[in-house]
């Protein structure tokens, strides 16, 4: 007799139809594994699994948040594949490793490592790879104690907060401080690498940092760098990519550049990116605000009338011009980094 069944995959709803007959003397155990078996010509809807966990609107989201940075989407959109294909696999009875998914993000500030990871933990959620998929965001302040036994609880505290999503550390590499004898970031440190060994199914840890600092960080911390499966290097902006990420930041708020303005932040971006203490779209973000405040003043010291709604969008290019950064490219102003 020649016994009819369907596979179903998941969430990708994908079936096939066995060819093969069910003998029906077989016993319980031997009907129960027959009927978890899934042929090898099975198909499979890979496509399917992809639009049903909604993933795509999550990469959307990213491209929309992020000028540039095209190597960093193609590593994310792969490890939203792998993690996808090991679903699938699971489904059709394959067996899926747990893959470790701890990651590195080196790179100047603003260079958008924090919206990256807000993103990755969305897509390792959407993809069940977590439970959770919030971010938990800190620095060694809130990991590190101040006297013997205080740093371990600490961290643990943490990590028990992060479980079930990301946490990314920024600026990693202050963990690790060798030339004081009386620091316990050490301790810290074995604490992280407990739970990213033993508990990477229900976590992921992101480190993140100056790249030079990073990779010593590494070197002076064998045992982090091997459990760190995933490195990425996000590169500065260019002079074009901060214009672009200018002016999204305006339309969000409703604001725009003149023409003349637009000509003129481009001539401040380039000068800008010259200054010390440069960080890509952060001190963008910060000249359009120290704008914002010249365009307020130049309308209120006008006295306001015949004013539009036009008036109140636009950024002129006397609002660009006003700052520091122009006035020390000729020498007339002092050397206060960015105004």
């Amino acid at each position: 007799m020649e016994a009819e069944r369907r596979y179903s995959f998941g969430r990708s709803g994908a079936s096939a139809r066995s060819e093969e007959p069910v003998p029906e003397a077989e016993d319980d155990q031997g009907q129960e594994e027959a009927a978890h078996v899934v042929p090898d010509d099975a198909p499979v809807d890979i496509e399917g699994a992809f639009r049903d966990s909604n993933v795509q609107e999550v990469l959307d989201k990213l491209d929309r948040e992020l000028v540039g940075l095209k190597p960093i989407k193609t590593r994310i959109k792969e490890t939203a594949a792998l993690l996808l294909v090991d679903r699938v696999r699971t489904d059709v009875g394959l067996p899926a490793a747990v893959p470790s998914l701890h990651m590195s993000f080196t790179g100047n500030p603003g260079t958008g490592k924090t919206t990256v990871a807000l993103r990755m933990a969305e897509i390792l959620h959407r993809l069940e790879y977590v439970r959770k998929g919030h971010l938990v965001s800190v620095t060694r302040d809130q990991l590190v104690g101040q006297y013997i036994g205080h740093t371990a609880p600490k961290t643990r505290e943490i990590l028990k907060k992060a479980m079930g999503g990301v946490l990314f550390i920024d600026e990693a590499y202050y963990l690790h401080r060798p030339d004081n004898e009386r620091d316990y970031g050490s301790e810290a440190i074995e604490t992280l690498l407990q739970v990213m060994e033993n508990q990477r199914d229900d976590i992921v840890v992101i480190l993140a940092g100056y790249k030079d600092r990073m990779d010593q960080f590494f070197q002076n911390n064998p045992g982090m760098h091997s459990r760190i499966a995933h490195h990425m290097d996000f590169p500065d902006y260019t002079a074009e990519e901060l214009l672009e990420i200018s002016n999204l930041m305006l339309e969000e708020q409703q604001y725009r550049f003149s023409p003349e303005a637009g000509e003129t932040f481009r001539e401040y971006i380039e000068l800008r990116m010259k200054r010390p203490n440069f960080s890509n779209a952060r001190s963008m973000r910060n000249a359009l605000e120290r704008a914002r405040l010249r365009q307020a003043n130049r309308l209120f010291a006008g006295g306001g009338k015949g004013l539009t709604k036009k008036d109140l969008m636009t950024i002129e290019a006397e609002d660009i011009r006003a700052s520091r950064v122009f006035q020390e490219a000729t020498g007339d102003g002092e050397d206060t980094h960015e105004r």
